[in-house]
């Protein structure tokens, strides 16, 4: 790498590195680290009472240090916390050379390396639990410093909180900023306690295609990509419903998937294009069991995951002790607009739309614009887990009849803090109605919905061939880890959330600048001084521009002839003539 292109910092850290390597010590060595400790449990199991000191071995970041002559202290940060290191010149270098701490300690170790401890634990004057060390060993060499968070009187210097670069170092986000491996944590211990919650009752986890010849199970618009051996084209999952159903077809009792769906939608605080989604599929059972079994899941999981069934999302106080409030999409939207749409064809609905001033388009059939009404009209009110039912059919392509209203489905979904957490249908398993179903939303496809579904000839004959009864419920997990959490953004509950790529500054190759009489070798030196095209030299002093480019040569230790001022004039001059001779881009 050009030494250019590196600050301050990142020189002498590689140029400590260099040093280490001449002492003979690997910065980066290959051998196995034996931990047998970790931060939080030597803290959780110490005891001024024991007879003899625990010897312990551990590894990770160093994230302080103070330096006292001949002994230190040091913070080690490893993946369960942090603890006090207290080094002695005399007790890691026992014999006559003393440079492993007076010069690799104190002055080519930095913060961010890892290194590891042998010693013993102990209690200090202050009655802090830490680690006397008796050898210490050099595991990794940091090239990039740490952003350094500082607090003071409870209040946070420095802090490395800008969301655009939290999301996008999340390595540097999970080191310095305190909290956030936690939210990760309990995103494990949702997946375990869901899993351990399915499992007791004989369901079993599969694996379905994430590469589809037909997206199916969902309303959305799917990435697409293509398959060369078998010049087809497929797409990315949007549900695995349609796969697991085939199971149930083929006579798995239960069947379960956490899944990663992919959507060619929106991006907000609530939705990522890549998104993991949970399925379950249980034969024999309808959506009223179905929501006894959700709610008592998500009891479950609460208590396990954070020990109360209360969370704390913002402003609101959620609870998931169940059961939960159930309430119907008719009611829901009359609560909400005091209107019936009970009976309502799909111009009686635009009509309400208008006077409501919900936004539709011509796209949209019945279901579109209930699911809109519904959307912008009542969602957000529900803030306490609420299950709204018996959705319109045409909101509800594979959903069976509702048994005592044919214009109504056996549907749920689960709404918590305003937003969709799941949803759930009795499965439409009558391949006749399912066929005629997937042929009206051909026709809404038609007619421009390009979230629309495509029919699944196979799907249908695999429920020609018979599937009992059976009630399904998809999830989202990051939506449900955001409420377990505490968070309001998808994006902190995802460890590499999708991004827009890095802006890039613009710079000219050595080309642009050697045709202005400029030797190659001076332009990474040009870029350095802040000149990253060219026509940006038209703006240059020539005396101070002269002055920057000595100093460079000189501070960086370049070893390059510096130019004269007269050169550099000429090059200014260059510049700026290249620069109103030039077609303007209004041109």
């Amino acid at each position: 790498m050009n030494p250019l292109e590196l600050s301050e910092q990142e020189i002498i850290r590689r140029g400590s590195m260099d040093a280490m390597r001449k002492m003979g010590i690997d910065p980066y060595p290959a051998a196995e680290y034996p931990v047998d400790a970790y931060s939080d449990e030597i803290r959780a199991n110490f005891s001024d009472d024991e007879a003899s000191p625990r010897n312990v071995c551990v590894a990770g970041r160093i994230m302080s240090r103070r330096i006292m002559g001949k002994a230190s202290f040091m913070e080690l940060q490893d993946s369960r916390g942090r603890i006090q290191v207290y080094v002695s010149r005399d007790e890691i270098c026992p014999g006559d050379d003393k440079e492993l701490y007076n010069t690799v300690f104190k002055k080519l170790l930095d913060i961010g390396d890892f290194v590891g401890v042998r010693g013993h634990v102990f209690r200090t004057q202050t009655g802090e639990i830490s680690i006397h060390a008796s050898e210490l060993t050099v595991l990794a060499k940091s090239l990039r410093p740490l952003p350094i968070v500082k607090v003071k009187d409870g209040v946070k210097y420095d802090a490395f909180d800008d969301p655009e670069l939290r999301y996008r170092r999340r390595y540097v986000d999970l080191v310095v900023n305190e909290g956030v491996r936690d939210i990760f944590l309990k995103r494990t211990k949702v997946y375990t306690s869901m899993r351990n919650y399915f499992n007791e009752h004989g369901y079993i986890e599969v694996e379905t295609p994430i590469l589809q010849s037909i997206p199916g199970g969902a309303s959305a618009r799917p990435f697409i990509t293509h398959h060369n051996a078998l010049d087809i084209p497929l797409y990315l999952r949007i549900a695995d419903e349609l796969y697991l159903k085939r199971l149930i077809v083929g006579g798995f009792e239960g069947v379960y998937e956490f899944s990663k769906n992919f959507r060619n939608e929106g991006m907000d605080r609530t939705h990522n294009p890549e998104f993991t989604c949970m399925e379950i599929y249980v034969s024999y059972k309808d959506y009223n069991w179905m929501m006894r079994f959700t709610e008592q899941m998500l009891e479950r999981i609460c208590l396990e995951v954070n020990g109360t069934t209360d969370v704390q999302v913002g402003d609101n106080t959620i609870s998931f002790k169940a059961p939960f409030r159930r309430v119907t999409m008719a009611e829901a939207i009359k609560e909400h607009t005091g209107a019936d749409i009970t009976g309502m064809d799909e111009q009686q609905l635009r009509d309400l739309c208008a006077t409501l001033g919900v936004e539709t388009d011509p796209s949209m059939g019945k279901g579109k614009l209930i699911d809109e009404i519904f959307g912008e009209k009542c969602e957000g009110n529900y803030i306490q887990p609420t299950f709204i039912t018996d959705y319109p059919i045409e909101m509800s392509p594979l959903t069976k009849r509702h048994r005592s209203n044919p214009e109504l489905t056996e549907r749920f979904e689960l709404m918590v803090n305003g937003k969709e957490l799941c949803n759930a249908y009795s499965e439409l398993n009558d391949p006749i109605d399912q066929y005629e179903r997937f042929v009206e939303q051909m026709r809404l496809s038609e007619k421009g919905d390009d979230e629309a579904m495509i029919i699944d000839h196979d799907f249908i004959r695999a429920l020609e061939y018979g599937m009992p009864p059976t009630s399904g419920m998809g999830i989202g997990m990051d939506r449900l880890v955001m409420l377990m959490t505490g968070q309001t953004a998808i994006q902190e509950v995802l460890l590499f959330p999708q991004m827009r790529p890095e802006k890039v500054q613009k710079r000219d190759n050595a080309e642009a600048y050697t045709v202005l009489g400029i030797d190659a070798e001076w332009v990474p030196v040009l870029q350095k001084a802040g000149y990253l095209t060219a026509a940006s030299l038209a703006d240059a002093a020539p005396g101070k521009l002269h002055q920057e480019l000595c100093g460079l040569n000189k501070k960086h230790k370049l070893g390059l002839k510096n130019p004269t001022q007269d050169a550099v004039a000429e090059w200014v001059g260059a510049a700026t003539c290249l620069l109103y001779t030039s077609p303007s881009p209004r041109d």
